[in-house]
């Protein structure tokens, strides 16, 4: 297998520029934004606008906020605190016609503090000709003490929302974040794909263990997990193949001893005899069925495209044609790759055991997610919880009284396992409510 990634270098490194590179970029943006774009100019308002809220005409504010009057038991607490606070108060004492004493000026320290907005302001004020005129900023509240010693409030309405100016700056932000968005997820898949690719191998790796070695070229991380994951997957086959053909040779170098056993029964009284044949025969059956399972399991089957439904329908077939219940119902046509004479081998043992111990097999077949299910139902008596997974292992039988010919040698379900995880998928049995035991087949459909 093939993958090749697309990135070289370490990968910590790689990491370190992304993050580097991520909040220069952001550094960037924000001082081109603080550098370049006109800074918020706040609502002014001059002390006439005042004055003329005061005595209840209407002030043209164009776009600022409108000036608001209320009337309140005590005035704002948060006074005006600069060189020019008495000087506004007098000027709109006089402007009011009320002594200083009662007029008080309240201002909020808000953001507009940029000395470039005040320069800005002042500048046109002097365009228009009202250099020494006096204005307040927003936030305000100028109080002005009445007769009954309440207070009158004139005071910007309270804005709602965002400034417009505020508005920019989050567009500029957006604005920059999406045109950052395709490099970002252009690097970031860069570092992905190797170990996305890494990801598919070890999968494959599960349905084939026979998978030829990986070669992944990235990071420098990447290139030593590549190497210990093909060192494993060598170790594996290794194992695995090493304990196929112990056991094949164990089981070939017992047909020796067990044919100088029948020739040795011979002078042996008739009754014994008869005994010890039956137990060789087994033996030898047994023998058999052990080479047979490791043939099967070294043997390296082509895969192909195999479509399930077919060749469920097949095997029923052949089945039905020499006495045998069996049907496909509600089947999905569900293709995938596979050895097709493994695949037929598992289909055929499971098919039998139905029709053997339940009388009659039904099978249907459908898609799960990424995976063909393969479920073949029978109407037999099932088999205890505790069973459902020694009945898997090779050589087990539920009744050992039974005899081969009813019994087997118990390698059948342990050859459908083996071809099942072989394809990286598994089988198990369950019991159905009502009586009788459903084999569920999963297999992977990539």
């Amino acid at each position: 297998m093939i993958l090749r990634g697309r990135t070289t270098g370490s990968l910590f490194a790689q990491l370190i520029a992304l993050i580097g590179l991520s909040l220069v970029a952001a550094q960037v943006i924000t001082f081109i934004l603080i550098f370049n774009l006109p800074p918020p100019v706040p609502d002014f308002y001059r002390l006439t606008e005042v004055a003329q809220a005061f005595r209840g005409a209407t002030v043209a504010v164009g776009d600022r906020r409108p000036l608001i009057i209320r009337t309140a038991d005590a005035p704002p607490t948060e006074l005006l605190d600069n060189d020019k606070a008495d000087a506004f108060r007098q000027s709109l004492a006089q402007r009011l016609a009320v002594p200083v004493e009662r007029v008080v000026i309240g201002a909020h320290r808000g953001p507009f503090s940029d000395r470039r907005a005040l320069r800005i302001l002042r500048d046109r004020m002097s365009r228009q000709g009202e250099a020494d005129e006096h204005f307040l900023i927003a936030p305000f509240e100028v109080a002005v003490q009445q007769g009954d010693r309440r207070w009158r409030i004139v005071q910007p309405e309270p804005g709602v929302g965002l400034s417009a100016w505020k508005q920019r700056m989050i567009l500029w932000f957006v604005l920059s974040t999406l045109a950052m968005a395709p490099f970002a997820y252009m690097f970031a898949r860069r570092l992905a794909a190797p170990l996305r690719l890494f990801a598919i191998a070890a999968e494959r790796l599960g349905r084939d263990p026979r998978a030829p070695p990986l070669e992944l070229k990235g990071s420098k991380e990447i290139d030593v997990a590549v190497k210990a994951f093909n060192e494993m997957q060598e170790n594996l086959r290794r194992y695995v193949e090493d304990r196929t053909a112990m056991v094949g040779a164990i089981a070939h170098d017992l047909r020796t001893p067990l044919t100088r056993l029948r020739f040795r029964i011979e002078g042996v009284p008739e009754d014994v005899r008869a005994k010890m044949a039956a137990d060789i025969d087994q033996m030898e059956a047994m023998v058999a069925a052990t080479l047979t399972f490791v043939r099967d399991a070294t043997r390296h089957g082509e895969r192909t495209p195999l479509e399930l439904s077919s060749l469920l329908e097949s095997l029923c077939d052949e089945m039905a044609e020499t006495g045998s219940k069996t049907e496909v119902a509600n089947s999905q046509k569900v293709v995938l790759e596979g050895d097709p004479v493994a695949l037929r081998r598992l289909f055929t043992n499971l098919l039998e055991n139905a029709v053997k111990f339940g009388g009659a097999a039904r099978a249907r077949i459908f898609r799960e997610d990424a995976s063909a299910v393969v479920e073949i139902d029978d109407d037999g008596p099932g088999i205890p919880p505790e069973e459902a997974e020694r009945v898997f292992e090779p050589f087990y039988r539920r009744e050992p009284s039974r005899s081969r010919q009813t019994g087997g040698i118990g390698l059948g379900l342990a050859v459908v396992r083996s071809i099942a995880r072989g394809h990286g998928g598994d089988v198990s049995l369950l019991n159905r409510k009502g009586g009788g035991l459903t084999a569920r087949v999963l297999l992977p459909i990539g």
